[in-house]
Protein backbone atom coordinates (compact mmCIF):
# COMPACT_ATOMS: atom_id res chain seq x y z
CA UNK A 1 0.00 0.00 0.00
CA UNK A 2 1.12 3.56 -0.78
CA UNK A 3 0.09 5.42 2.37
CA UNK A 4 0.44 9.16 2.99
CA UNK A 5 -0.44 10.75 6.33
CA UNK A 6 -1.73 14.32 6.40
CA UNK A 7 -2.81 16.96 8.85
CA UNK A 8 -6.44 18.01 8.28
CA UNK A 9 -5.49 21.27 6.55
CA UNK A 10 -3.19 19.41 4.14
CA UNK A 11 -5.95 17.26 2.61
CA UNK A 12 -6.55 18.47 -0.95
CA UNK A 13 -9.93 19.37 -2.36
CA UNK A 14 -9.57 16.55 -4.88
CA UNK A 15 -9.01 13.99 -2.11
CA UNK A 16 -12.00 15.32 -0.16
CA UNK A 17 -14.15 14.98 -3.27
CA UNK A 18 -13.11 11.32 -3.71
CA UNK A 19 -13.83 10.64 -0.03
CA UNK A 20 -17.29 12.19 -0.35
CA UNK A 21 -18.00 10.24 -3.55
CA UNK A 22 -17.14 6.96 -1.82
CA UNK A 23 -19.71 7.75 0.86
CA UNK A 24 -22.32 8.87 -1.63
CA UNK A 25 -22.03 5.60 -3.58
CA UNK A 26 -21.76 3.34 -0.52
CA UNK A 27 -25.45 2.34 -0.43
CA UNK A 28 -25.33 1.37 -4.11
CA UNK A 29 -22.22 -0.75 -3.60
CA UNK A 30 -23.38 -2.81 -0.64
CA UNK A 31 -21.70 -0.85 2.16
CA UNK A 32 -24.38 1.55 3.48
CA UNK A 33 -22.63 1.78 6.86
CA UNK A 34 -19.92 3.91 5.21
CA UNK A 35 -22.50 6.63 4.43
CA UNK A 36 -22.69 7.67 8.08
CA UNK A 37 -21.86 11.40 8.52
CA UNK A 38 -19.49 10.60 11.41
CA UNK A 39 -17.28 9.04 8.72
CA UNK A 40 -17.32 12.16 6.55
CA UNK A 41 -14.32 14.42 5.90
CA UNK A 42 -16.28 17.32 7.40
CA UNK A 43 -16.56 15.62 10.80
CA UNK A 44 -12.83 14.81 10.85
CA UNK A 45 -11.91 18.36 9.85
CA UNK A 46 -14.21 19.81 12.53
CA UNK A 47 -12.61 17.63 15.21
CA UNK A 48 -9.22 18.69 13.88
CA UNK A 49 -10.07 22.32 14.54
CA UNK A 50 -10.91 21.49 18.17
CA UNK A 51 -8.39 18.77 19.12
CA UNK A 52 -4.71 18.13 18.60
CA UNK A 53 -3.21 15.09 16.93
CA UNK A 54 -5.82 14.61 14.21
CA UNK A 55 -4.39 12.95 11.13
CA UNK A 56 -5.74 11.38 7.94
CA UNK A 57 -4.06 8.47 6.19
CA UNK A 58 -4.77 8.29 2.46
CA UNK A 59 -4.14 4.94 0.80
CA UNK A 60 -3.41 5.12 -2.94
CA UNK A 61 -3.16 2.61 -5.73
CA UNK A 62 -1.52 3.80 -8.94
CA UNK A 63 -1.74 7.33 -7.61
CA UNK A 64 -5.50 7.24 -6.98
CA UNK A 65 -7.06 7.32 -3.49
CA UNK A 66 -8.72 4.03 -2.54
CA UNK A 67 -9.17 4.52 1.21
CA UNK A 68 -9.23 7.22 3.90
CA UNK A 69 -8.35 6.49 7.53
CA UNK A 70 -8.90 9.36 10.00
CA UNK A 71 -7.48 9.03 13.51
CA UNK A 72 -6.17 10.90 16.53
CA UNK A 73 -2.63 10.26 17.75
CA UNK A 74 -0.67 10.97 20.93
CA UNK A 75 3.06 11.60 20.98
CA UNK A 76 3.60 8.06 22.29
CA UNK A 77 1.86 6.57 19.26
CA UNK A 78 -1.49 5.70 20.86
CA UNK A 79 -4.17 6.12 18.24
CA UNK A 80 -7.88 6.59 18.72
CA UNK A 81 -10.83 6.79 16.40
CA UNK A 82 -11.89 10.33 15.55
CA UNK A 83 -14.03 11.62 18.39
CA UNK A 84 -13.65 8.42 20.43
CA UNK A 85 -16.37 8.37 23.07
CA UNK A 86 -18.36 10.94 21.12
CA UNK A 87 -18.71 9.67 17.55
CA UNK A 88 -21.16 6.87 16.76
CA UNK A 89 -19.51 5.46 13.60
CA UNK A 90 -15.81 4.78 13.09
CA UNK A 91 -13.60 3.03 10.60
CA UNK A 92 -11.83 3.26 7.27
CA UNK A 93 -13.75 4.62 4.26
CA UNK A 94 -12.77 2.69 1.16
CA UNK A 95 -13.61 1.51 -2.32
CA UNK A 96 -15.62 -1.73 -2.65
CA UNK A 97 -13.53 -4.85 -2.15
CA UNK A 98 -10.51 -3.03 -0.75
CA UNK A 99 -8.61 -4.95 1.95
CA UNK A 100 -5.76 -3.71 4.06
CA UNK A 101 -3.01 -5.00 6.29
CA UNK A 102 -3.67 -3.55 9.74
CA UNK A 103 -0.08 -3.67 10.97
CA UNK A 104 1.21 -2.04 7.80
CA UNK A 105 -1.40 0.70 8.15
CA UNK A 106 -0.54 1.32 11.82
CA UNK A 107 3.17 1.42 11.03
CA UNK A 108 2.66 3.99 8.27
CA UNK A 109 0.56 6.10 10.64
CA UNK A 110 3.14 5.92 13.43
CA UNK A 111 0.71 4.08 15.70
CA UNK A 112 1.40 1.29 18.14
CA UNK A 113 -2.32 0.82 18.77
CA UNK A 114 -5.63 2.12 17.40
CA UNK A 115 -8.68 2.07 19.68
CA UNK A 116 -12.32 2.23 18.62
CA UNK A 117 -15.71 1.97 20.32
CA UNK A 118 -18.15 2.28 17.39
CA UNK A 119 -16.46 0.39 14.56
CA UNK A 120 -19.00 -0.06 11.77
CA UNK A 121 -19.73 -3.36 10.06
CA UNK A 122 -17.56 -4.62 7.21
CA UNK A 123 -14.16 -3.65 8.71
CA UNK A 124 -12.81 -7.19 8.94
CA UNK A 125 -9.08 -6.35 9.23
CA UNK A 126 -9.90 -4.32 12.36
CA UNK A 127 -12.39 -6.81 13.80
CA UNK A 128 -9.54 -9.10 14.93
CA UNK A 129 -9.14 -6.63 17.79
CA UNK A 130 -12.80 -6.71 18.83
CA UNK A 131 -13.50 -6.82 22.57
CA UNK A 132 -17.27 -6.66 22.20
CA UNK A 133 -20.10 -6.20 19.71
CA UNK A 134 -23.18 -4.09 20.44
CA UNK A 135 -26.51 -3.29 18.77
CA UNK A 136 -27.07 0.17 17.33
CA UNK A 137 -30.83 0.57 16.72
CA UNK A 138 -32.13 2.31 13.62
CA UNK A 139 -35.43 3.64 12.28
CA UNK A 140 -35.95 2.69 8.63
CA UNK A 141 -37.84 5.33 6.62
CA UNK A 142 -36.66 4.42 3.12
CA UNK A 143 -40.23 3.49 2.16
CA UNK A 144 -41.68 6.64 3.68
CA UNK A 145 -42.99 7.76 7.03
CA UNK A 146 -46.44 6.19 6.70
CA UNK A 147 -44.87 2.80 6.03
CA UNK A 148 -42.76 3.19 9.18
CA UNK A 149 -45.76 4.27 11.24
CA UNK A 150 -47.73 1.26 9.99
CA UNK A 151 -44.91 -1.06 11.12
CA UNK A 152 -44.72 0.72 14.47
CA UNK A 153 -48.48 0.36 15.03
CA UNK A 154 -48.33 -3.34 14.22
CA UNK A 155 -45.36 -4.00 16.53
CA UNK A 156 -46.15 -1.61 19.38
CA UNK A 157 -49.80 -0.50 19.09
CA UNK A 158 -50.14 0.82 22.64
CA UNK A 159 -46.86 2.76 22.48
CA UNK A 160 -47.80 4.35 19.15
CA UNK A 161 -51.33 5.20 20.21
CA UNK A 162 -50.17 6.70 23.53
CA UNK A 163 -47.41 8.81 21.97
CA UNK A 164 -49.69 10.30 19.32
CA UNK A 165 -52.33 10.99 21.97
CA UNK A 166 -49.76 12.82 24.12
CA UNK A 167 -48.88 15.03 21.17
CA UNK A 168 -52.54 16.02 20.83
CA UNK A 169 -52.79 16.66 24.58
CA UNK A 170 -49.63 18.79 24.42
CA UNK A 171 -51.35 20.96 21.82
CA UNK A 172 -54.50 21.31 23.94
CA UNK A 173 -52.70 22.11 27.19
CA UNK A 174 -49.63 24.09 26.06
CA UNK A 175 -50.65 25.59 22.75
CA UNK A 176 -50.23 24.85 19.08
CA UNK A 177 -47.60 22.19 18.35
CA UNK A 178 -45.13 23.16 15.67
CA UNK A 179 -42.15 21.17 14.41
CA UNK A 180 -39.10 22.61 12.64
CA UNK A 181 -36.96 19.92 11.04
CA UNK A 182 -34.00 22.19 10.23
CA UNK A 183 -33.93 25.01 12.76
CA UNK A 184 -31.24 27.61 12.00
CA UNK A 185 -31.61 29.77 15.10
CA UNK A 186 -28.42 29.49 17.24
CA UNK A 187 -30.47 30.38 20.32
CA UNK A 188 -32.37 27.11 19.93
CA UNK A 189 -29.06 25.23 19.89
CA UNK A 190 -28.01 26.98 23.11
CA UNK A 191 -31.31 25.95 24.69
CA UNK A 192 -30.70 22.32 23.72
CA UNK A 193 -27.16 22.38 25.12
CA UNK A 194 -28.50 23.76 28.40
CA UNK A 195 -31.14 21.02 28.64
CA UNK A 196 -28.65 18.27 27.79
CA UNK A 197 -26.05 19.54 30.25
CA UNK A 198 -28.66 19.58 33.02
CA UNK A 199 -29.80 16.07 32.04
CA UNK A 200 -26.26 14.73 32.31
CA UNK A 201 -25.88 16.21 35.78
CA UNK A 202 -29.36 15.15 36.89
CA UNK A 203 -28.73 11.53 35.94
CA UNK A 204 -25.22 11.40 37.39
CA UNK A 205 -23.48 11.17 34.02
CA UNK A 206 -20.38 13.05 32.98
CA UNK A 207 -21.46 16.37 31.48
CA UNK A 208 -20.05 16.42 27.97
CA UNK A 209 -20.91 20.08 27.57
CA UNK A 210 -18.72 20.96 30.54
CA UNK A 211 -15.89 20.53 28.02
CA UNK A 212 -15.55 23.70 25.94
CA UNK A 213 -14.12 21.86 22.95
CA UNK A 214 -17.31 19.79 22.58
CA UNK A 215 -19.42 22.95 22.53
CA UNK A 216 -17.08 24.40 19.88
CA UNK A 217 -17.36 21.19 17.85
CA UNK A 218 -21.16 21.16 17.96
CA UNK A 219 -21.34 24.85 17.05
CA UNK A 220 -19.01 24.29 14.08
CA UNK A 221 -21.04 21.34 12.87
CA UNK A 222 -24.26 23.34 13.29
CA UNK A 223 -22.94 25.63 10.56
CA UNK A 224 -21.66 22.78 8.35
CA UNK A 225 -23.76 22.38 5.21
CA UNK A 226 -22.43 19.84 2.72
CA UNK A 227 -23.76 16.78 0.93
CA UNK A 228 -21.85 14.30 3.10
CA UNK A 229 -22.32 16.06 6.44
CA UNK A 230 -24.56 18.80 7.73
CA UNK A 231 -25.56 19.73 11.22
CA UNK A 232 -29.29 19.26 11.74
CA UNK A 233 -31.11 20.88 14.66
CA UNK A 234 -34.73 19.75 14.98
CA UNK A 235 -37.07 21.48 17.44
CA UNK A 236 -40.56 20.76 18.72
CA UNK A 237 -42.47 23.87 19.83
CA UNK A 238 -45.70 24.16 21.83
CA UNK A 239 -47.39 27.50 22.25
CA UNK A 240 -44.36 29.13 20.66
CA UNK A 241 -41.97 27.67 23.25
CA UNK A 242 -39.34 24.99 22.54
CA UNK A 243 -40.21 21.82 24.47
CA UNK A 244 -37.85 19.27 22.88
CA UNK A 245 -34.89 19.42 20.53
CA UNK A 246 -32.28 17.24 18.90
CA UNK A 247 -28.96 17.96 17.24
CA UNK A 248 -27.45 15.36 14.93
CA UNK A 249 -25.57 14.95 11.69
CA UNK A 250 -27.08 14.15 8.35
CA UNK A 251 -25.50 12.73 5.21
CA UNK A 252 -27.30 12.10 1.95
CA UNK A 253 -28.82 8.84 3.23
CA UNK A 254 -28.35 8.72 7.01
CA UNK A 255 -29.48 10.88 9.92
CA UNK A 256 -27.14 10.13 12.82
CA UNK A 257 -28.95 10.94 16.06
CA UNK A 258 -26.68 12.50 18.66
CA UNK A 259 -27.95 14.94 21.30
CA UNK A 260 -31.68 14.73 22.13
CA UNK A 261 -33.19 16.53 25.14
CA UNK A 262 -36.40 18.16 26.33
CA UNK A 263 -37.71 20.62 28.88
CA UNK A 264 -38.49 18.58 32.04
CA UNK A 265 -41.48 20.84 32.69
CA UNK A 266 -43.24 19.07 29.79
CA UNK A 267 -42.14 15.54 30.68
CA UNK A 268 -45.71 14.21 31.11
CA UNK A 269 -46.29 14.78 27.38
CA UNK A 270 -43.26 12.66 26.35
CA UNK A 271 -42.01 15.43 24.04
CA UNK A 272 -38.82 13.51 23.23
CA UNK A 273 -40.80 10.62 21.75
CA UNK A 274 -43.06 13.01 19.84
CA UNK A 275 -39.97 14.75 18.52
CA UNK A 276 -38.44 11.49 17.27
CA UNK A 277 -41.60 10.61 15.34
CA UNK A 278 -41.55 14.05 13.74
CA UNK A 279 -37.85 13.61 12.95
CA UNK A 280 -38.61 10.30 11.22
CA UNK A 281 -41.29 12.03 9.16
CA UNK A 282 -38.99 14.91 8.23
CA UNK A 283 -36.09 12.60 7.36
CA UNK A 284 -38.31 10.45 5.14
CA UNK A 285 -39.48 13.54 3.28
CA UNK A 286 -35.84 14.43 2.55
CA UNK A 287 -35.00 11.01 1.11
CA UNK A 288 -33.08 9.67 4.11
CA UNK A 289 -32.92 5.87 4.35
CA UNK A 290 -32.68 5.52 8.12
CA UNK A 291 -32.10 7.28 11.42
CA UNK A 292 -29.23 5.77 13.40
CA UNK A 293 -30.17 6.07 17.09
CA UNK A 294 -26.70 5.07 18.25
CA UNK A 295 -25.33 2.36 20.48
CA UNK A 296 -26.82 2.11 23.94
CA UNK A 297 -29.70 0.36 25.66
CA UNK A 298 -32.52 2.86 26.07
CA UNK A 299 -36.22 2.14 26.37
CA UNK A 300 -37.19 4.80 23.84
CA UNK A 301 -34.77 3.34 21.26
CA UNK A 302 -36.23 -0.14 21.65
CA UNK A 303 -39.72 1.31 21.23
CA UNK A 304 -38.93 3.29 18.08
CA UNK A 305 -36.48 1.05 16.22
CA UNK A 306 -37.16 -1.19 13.24
CA UNK A 307 -33.89 -3.16 13.43
CA UNK A 308 -30.32 -3.07 14.75
CA UNK A 309 -26.98 -2.43 13.16
CA UNK A 310 -23.89 -3.76 14.92
CA UNK A 311 -20.91 -1.75 16.14
CA UNK A 312 -17.72 -3.11 17.70
CA UNK A 313 -15.32 -1.83 20.33
CA UNK A 314 -11.74 -2.84 20.92
CA UNK A 315 -8.29 -2.04 19.56
CA UNK A 316 -5.76 -3.31 17.06
CA UNK A 317 -2.02 -3.29 17.65
CA UNK A 318 1.37 -3.97 16.16
CA UNK A 319 4.33 -5.28 18.12
CA UNK A 320 5.37 -2.39 20.29
CA UNK A 321 5.88 -1.81 24.06
CA UNK A 322 3.25 0.95 24.05
CA UNK A 323 0.68 -1.49 22.68
CA UNK A 324 1.32 -3.95 25.52
CA UNK A 325 0.89 -1.25 28.14
CA UNK A 326 -2.30 0.03 26.53
CA UNK A 327 -3.92 -3.41 26.45
CA UNK A 328 -3.01 -4.11 30.07
CA UNK A 329 -4.52 -0.82 31.16
CA UNK A 330 -7.68 -0.68 29.03
CA UNK A 331 -8.89 -4.28 28.95
CA UNK A 332 -10.06 -4.53 32.60
CA UNK A 333 -11.84 -1.15 32.46
CA UNK A 334 -13.71 -2.00 29.26
CA UNK A 335 -14.64 -5.46 30.52
CA UNK A 336 -16.06 -4.11 33.79
CA UNK A 337 -18.08 -1.36 32.11
CA UNK A 338 -19.56 -3.69 29.52
CA UNK A 339 -20.49 -6.26 32.17
CA UNK A 340 -22.42 -3.62 34.11
CA UNK A 341 -24.16 -2.21 31.02
CA UNK A 342 -25.12 -5.55 29.52
CA UNK A 343 -26.56 -7.20 32.65
CA UNK A 344 -29.83 -5.76 34.03
CA UNK A 345 -29.12 -6.99 37.56
CA UNK A 346 -26.01 -4.77 37.59
CA UNK A 347 -27.09 -1.90 35.36
CA UNK A 348 -30.33 -1.12 37.20
CA UNK A 349 -28.75 -0.51 40.62
CA UNK A 350 -25.80 1.35 39.06
CA UNK A 351 -28.15 3.59 37.06
CA UNK A 352 -30.27 4.38 40.13
CA UNK A 353 -27.15 5.19 42.15
CA UNK A 354 -25.92 7.61 39.47
CA UNK A 355 -29.28 9.35 39.42
CA UNK A 356 -29.32 9.71 43.22
CA UNK A 357 -25.80 11.16 43.13
CA UNK A 358 -26.84 13.51 40.33
CA UNK A 359 -29.85 14.65 42.37
CA UNK A 360 -27.65 15.32 45.40
CA UNK A 361 -25.24 17.38 43.29
CA UNK A 362 -28.15 19.40 41.86
CA UNK A 363 -29.54 20.15 45.32
CA UNK A 364 -26.11 21.10 46.67
CA UNK A 365 -25.57 23.42 43.69
CA UNK A 366 -28.96 25.08 44.15
CA UNK A 367 -28.40 25.38 47.90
Amino acid sequence: MDIGVYRPGELTGADRAVWTAMQSQAHLLGAPELANPFLSPEFTLAVGRCRRGVRIAVVREEGEPVAFFPFQRTRLGVGRAIGLGLSDAQGLVHRPGFQWDTRELLRACGLAVWEFDHLVEGQKPFEVGARGSFPSPVIDVERGYEAYLTRLRARSPKFTRTTLAKERKLGRDAGEVRYVHDERDPAALSTLIGWKSAQYRRTGRSDRFARPWIIRLVEQLFHTRSASCQGLLSVLYAGGRPVAAHFGLRSERVLACWFPAYDPAYAKFSPGLVLHLRMAEGAAAQGVDYLDLGRGEKEYKNSLKTRDLSVVEGWVTRRHPVALGHSARRAPVRALRNTVVSRPEFFGPADRLLKRMGGLRERNTQG
